[in-house]
């Protein structure tokens, strides 16, 4: 399927899906949004050969956020459905069962943030910049997932002042997982996805699925959930044995090595 708005590249089981509206900055119109939510909901849920999504908005920006030259046109009508499409496509994100890697570059605001957040793993180049102006504007960000990455305290900072913070010090709040130079932006990101690509889908369903539930329990009950959903995978799955005797047989008895 062609798209106007969107750019797809499939790597084997790696899949690039890239904002395309660099002249606005990759500002997310309702035309973006609405190939966005197609992409994840028919081409990558329905291809079995999928491990992993790369989401970006190429080398010098990810996403501007919504659309300021359509939004203050949109009628009372269009922007329910736009915020509802909004919506749908965080939610889908959330829920998708493969690792999704969002590498930012450049701007990321408002709804381009929250797309940033909607990544296992987030990636930023140095020239990253985040923000969630919405205040300024009279209206609020989405928090939950600010919220899950990086707290209360910093969440309420950088959604009350609505001030950019760059790719390091959203390092160092815990809100990406790498910062690396622009030039080595592409290479890091492609590092990442082989590697994690490599993980068995069903073993990454798992973990997802555990992160999603004891996030929402009390600490015994997300235990045992947890350690049920171990048992699980190691009676169901023959390699798990067949992998740990490979480490003593190429590493030794560690009990032996520590006598």
């Amino acid at each position: 399927m062609e798209y106007q708005f969107v750019k797809i590249t499939k790597y084997d089981e790696i899949v690039v899906v890239e904002m395309d509206r660099k002249h606005e900055l990759n500002a997310l119109s309702q035309g973006m949004l609405s190939e966005i939510k197609q992409v994840f909901s028919s081409f990558l849920y329905e291809d079995k050969d999928v491990r992993l999504v790369v989401f970006t908005g190429g080398d010098e920006c990810f996403s501007a956020g919504i659309d300021l030259k359509e939004a203050p046109f949109y009628t009372s009508e269009e922007a329910a459905n736009y915020f509802s499409l909004a919506v749908e496509i965080y939610t889908m994100l959330l829920d998708y069962d493969k690792i999704l890697i969002t590498a930012v570059s450049g701007i990321a605001f408002g709804g381009g943030f929250n797309l940033a957040l909607m990544g296992d793993i987030i990636i930023a180049s140095e020239s990253a910049i985040f923000g969630h102006p919405e205040i300024k504007y009279g209206f609020n960000p989405l928090l939950t997932p600010l919220v899950a990455r990086v707290g209360m305290a910093r969440s309420k900072e950088l959604t009350l002042k609505g001030e950019p913070i760059g790719a390091q010090e959203a390092y160092n709040i815990g809100l990406v997982n790498r910062v690396v130079a622009p030039e080595k932006f592409k290479s890091e990101v492609w590092s990442w996805a082989r590697h994690l690509a490599s993980r068995s889908p069903e073993v990454v369903r798992a973990l997802k699925r555990s992160f999603d539930v004891v996030s929402r329990l009390d600490a015994k009950a997300a235990l045992e959930y947890e350690l049920e959903m171990t048992a699980m995978l190691f009676n169901i799955r023959g390699d798990i044995r067949e992998k740990m005797k490979d480490v003593i047989k190429h590493k030794g008895n560690p009990q032996e090595d520590n006598s």
